[in-house]
């Protein structure tokens, strides 16, 4: 497969996951400012998410002080904030547009008219436009399942998604951990739990109330969760062995040991006090792991 190939189908895909892993997030956000909180907390959370998302400067100089409506529209529907969900979805379509001869039919169609009704879906009420981002995704991710060759293509393809869902979910955690002051409040990590469609779940593999660490124990150390970091390390060790060439052995490597550590890990060996450590070297060895994939299959920034 030509590099640049790979290279937009692999962008088409992050950027899809990006935008619904935001929509997530903005749906904890949102849920979380339901609950009973100070001013000053509910102001903490977002200044936490910007600098977890890595935009706290772009929102300062674009909106200035901090101000939750101001910071989800930066956020959620602002076109020229090419991190938003509006742009995020703009850009996988294109993406999804360079290589319409190597997608199916189905999937350029989905992403098509998910683009076309954007600027509709975008006026809804911040509910429904949420829940509206995270059922396109869906929608487009089974169409790629449903309707895909399993050639190179789809695994660059499941490259992208998991390797995006990896790169989210430690930050997520850690911008929760920090902004609950390590979490003692339940409520707020169970509308974590349901922003992540995981509250279930978490009922049927604990069976027990929830607790900050076992919310993290699901999200980094499950194996059959869709959205727990060793699931979707466990894809991408898939995924890359599908497409090896002759100089992705030592991205294999990495994330093969990566997948490793987590699919023998334990969260008793990690007190409170080093889990923010623990989830920043995870979000630095998923970085790493993407820049190999940058290097050895996709089109030079240069």
């Amino acid at each position: 497969m030509l590099s640049r190939t790979a290279d937009h189908l692999y962008w088409m895909s992050r950027y899809l996951e990006r935008a619904e892993n935001l929509a997530r997030l903005l749906d904890s956000l949102y849920r979380r400012s339901l609950l009973p909180h100070r001013e000053a907390s509910q102001a903490w959370r977002w200044r936490a998410t910007l600098e977890a998302l890595g935009v706290a400067e772009a929102y300062a100089r674009q909106c200035g002080d901090l101000d939750p409506q101001r910071a989800f529209a930066f956020l959620a529907t602002d076109r020229d904030h090419a991190g938003s969900i509006v742009s995020l979805l703009r850009e996988a379509r294109e993406n999804a547009r360079a290589v319409r001869g190597t997608i199916t039919a189905e999937m350029w169609e989905t992403l098509n008219t998910s683009y076309i009704d954007l600027r509709g879906a975008a006026e809804r009420d911040r509910g429904e436009f949420l829940e509206w981002v995270k059922y396109r995704s869906h929608l487009s991710r089974g169409v790629t399942v449903g309707t895909m060759l399993r050639d190179e293509a789809f695994h660059f393809t499941r490259i992208g998604i998991y390797l995006e869902r990896a790169d989210f979910i430690p930050r997520l955690v850690l911008s929760h951990w920090r902004s609950e002051a390590r979490g003692s409040d339940a409520a707020s990590w169970s509308v974590l739990l349901r922003a992540l469609s995981a509250f279930e779940v978490y009922r049927r593999v604990f069976r027990d109330s929830v607790t900050p660490r076992r919310v993290v124990e699901l999200l980094l150390l499950q194996r059959d969760f869709p959205r727990s970091l060793r699931r979707c390390l466990s894809e991408v060790v898939t995924s890359l062995a599908a497409v090896r060439n002759e100089a992705s052995a030592e991205t294999e490597r990495l994330a093969g040991a990566l997948h490793a550590d987590l699919q023998f890990g334990r969260m008793a060996d990690h007190p409170d006090e080093a889990v923010p450590a623990l989830l920043e070297r995870i979000e630095q060895r998923v970085r790493t792991v993407a820049l190999g994939v940058t290097d050895n299959f996709l089109v030079s920034a240069s």
